[in-house]
């Protein structure tokens, strides 16, 4: 009980190094991951290529799926380009056996393990350094060497339980069954932990120790490789059905590579034991197993990805025929903080926002430009106008609401200064893009009493607006453009003088309405138009503090 208790601390040191690792590497990393989507929307290759980088830092391929599903829930990647980045992560998952062949079992890093975790210690403790994410990866390293080395330590030797030795062989010896049997344990080892790196760490210390032979071993990581699909198949309830689809895609692509190197499982085990020295059939060299697995692992996941990689639009349509489209499933709008288990990235989430914040402004720009058509043009029925205009500003108001919720999830998963600044800028943008709505929304209640009351507007006055409604148009132009590319300082300036001139603007046109009103044109109207210049004006305001942000966003 006391050694099984020593092999349980011993796993849960190595995930807790993992995860510190996991962490100082995501914030060290942070604004280059950001940018990753760019080039995860070019080729197919580039998308294989970014699944395995994003893996190797985030040191779960769990975590890369779940935020390719996050990806596609948001808008932000497509389906097919999400495949490849799935496909890629299965990769990506290998480097951690490697490390853990490389080192775990031929070095000890007890002598070093404690001098590391001093050193990430002194890092994050001596802040002016500003070194806090590379003391995170010192500790997170000797964490887990530590723990590598607790794990080899408390798993006991095999050979001194002969019975139990006897048991194992007699159970690995049934064919097919004992394949089966395996895979399974490798599928739950790895629902278990939550983490696929993890199990193979676990099942490499196992088989170095003796404890089953290296085709055991090898159907243990067939398993994990299953196993690691339900983190995001979990996460995917609730999303959107192209999200639904990458996550049964996963399922499928996994599967299907189990059932290929089903068929030559055997062949293929002795071409690893020809590539790699020493004879893993050989009872005597169970040491040389850790390089078979992870070469078995490796050369596994590689052939699976270049045999499916030419049947992508296969596989989507397979992910189509799992989950239909259903457009009857049209309800509130809702943004899932999708959280992975083991390891979460806020700073990619952040990616998600900016292309909700695009939505956002796209809506506003067809809440202003239907008020606008609706008040120049008397004769079409306002009522309809109106309820549109009201669905619209209901939706804004929800989207600030999960935006906002959004964002504060992803604050409480910790992040760099750099992203929680850019957090608040985020939520600052959508609270102005709410405003802007609200005065859009307000601005069509104007439409409704002109054309209700059928006041009527002085024709030069009108023609005096168009500029005005131009100078607006132009600005929320600038905010789109500026969700999609980044901002840069002459825009700020842009935004600065567009601001000026519709204030000028403004005092202009009120001082006319004015100089109406005491030639006794029609108060109602003139009263109406001024109201009509005050909204606007205001959402010129909300403009240049969402450009203010934007800015600020970009140059953190």
């Amino acid at each position: 009980m006391y050694q099984v208790v020593l092999i349980f601390g011993s796993i849960g040191l190595f995930l807790y190094g993992m995860n510190t690792l996991s962490e100082g590497l995501r914030r060290a990393a942070g604004e280059r991951l950001q940018s990753v989507l760019n080039f995860m929307t070019g080729s197919r290759f580039a998308a294989i290529l970014t699944g395995i980088l994003t893996t190797a830092i985030m040191q779960s391929s769990s975590t890369t799926t779940v935020m390719v599903v996050s990806f596609i829930n948001a808008g932000l990647l497509e389906l097919a380009q999400g495949i490849g980045v799935i496909m890629g992560a299965n990769i990506g998952t290998t480097i951690t056996g490697w490390i853990v062949a490389l080192f775990g079992f031929n070095l000890s890093f007890s002598g070093i393990s404690l001098p590391a975790i001093g050193v990430g210690f002194a890092l994050i403790v001596i802040k002016r350094l500003k070194k806090a994410a590379v003391g995170e990866i010192f500790i997170g390293l000797g964490l887990l060497f530590l723990g590598l080395d607790f794990l080899k330590e408390s798993v006991p030797d095999i050979s001194q339980h002969q019975d139990l030795l006897i048991s194992l062989h007699n159970f690995s010896g049934n064919g097919l069954l004992s394949y089966l049997f395996f895979i399974l344990v490798g599928m739950l080892l790895t629902i278990i932990v939550q983490s696929s790196s993890a199990s193979m760490a676990i099942n490499l210390a196992m088989a170095y120790s003796g404890w089953y032979d290296f085709p055991t071993a090898a159907a243990i990581v067939l398993g994990g490789n299953v196993g690691t699909t339900v983190t995001a198949y979990l996460a995917s309830f609730g999303t959107t059905v192209n999200a639904r689809r990458s996550s049964r895609i996963n399922i499928v692509f996994n599967v299907f590579g189990l059932l290929w190197m089903s068929l030559i499982f055997t062949p293929f085990l002795h071409f690893v034991d020809f590539l790699v020295p020493g004879d893993i059939f050989d009872p005597s060299q169970s040491h040389t197993i850790p390089f078979h697995l992870v070469t078995f692992h490796t050369l596994y996941n590689i052939g699976n990805v270049l045999i499916f990689s030419f049947f992508i639009p296969q596989l989507v349509a397979i992910g189509k025929k799992l989950v239909p489209d259903d457009d009857s499933l049209i309800g509130p709008y809702k943004l899932k903080y999708i959280r992975a288990t083991m390891h979460d990235s806020p700073e990619l989430y952040l990616l998600t926002v900016k292309r909700e914040l695009f939505k956002m402004a796209d809506i506003t720009d067809e809440m202003f430009v239907r008020f606008w058509n609706t008040f120049t043009h008397p004769e079409i029925p306002v009522d309809e106008q109106l309820e549109i205009q009201s669905q619209q500003e209901d939706l804004t108001d929800q989207m600030q609401e999960e935006i906002t919720t959004f964002l504060s999830k992803c604050s409480m998963d910790g992040m760099n200064k750099v992203s929680a600044s850019n957090l608040h800028s985020m939520m600052r943008i959508t609270n102005e893009l709410e405003s802007i709505g609200d005065n859009c929304y307000n601005l069509m209640f104007l439409a409704e009493r002109r054309n209700n009351q059928e006041l009527e507007i002085e024709e030069h006055a009108m023609n005096d607006l168009y500029p005005y409604v131009d100078l607006v148009l132009k600005f929320i132009a600038l905010i789109r453009s500026n969700l999609t590319d980044q901002a840069k300082s002459h825009n700020l300036a842009q935004a600065q003088e567009l601001e000026n001139e519709i204030n000028l603007m403004r005092h202009e046109l009120k001082e006319n309405a004015s100089i109406r009103l005491q030639q006794g044109h029609e108060v109602r109207s003139e009263l109406l138009y001024i109201d009509v210049l005050r909204h606007i004006e205001h959402i010129g305001d909300h403009c240049l503090n969402i450009v203010e942000s934007l800015s600020s966003l970009s140059s953190r």
